[in-house]
């Protein structure tokens, strides 16, 4: 299965190098969710949480991500 990348400007530069999963404090790197839309997903192999993007603001809520297959 192919990964797609998100668009680099849905979420300010800035702001995306900062980013780290607030479950196990790794870096996030952009993916395309299930159904198509923008997500986050965290680069350690023991969490790999998926975090949504709404509107250009990332979801960072352990409760709301998405586990991993």
């Amino acid at each position: 299965m192919s990964e797609q990348a998100t668009p680099a400007s849905a979420i300010e530069p800035w702001l995306r190098e900062i980013l780290r999963c607030p479950a196990c404090r790794s870096e996030l790197r952009d993916h395309t969710g299930p159904t198509g839309g923008p997500e986050l997903v965290c680069t350690s192999g023991e969490c790999g949480l998926a975090y949504r993007i709404d509107d250009g603001v990332p979801v960072l809520l352990v409760d709301e991500a998405r586990h991993p297959a």
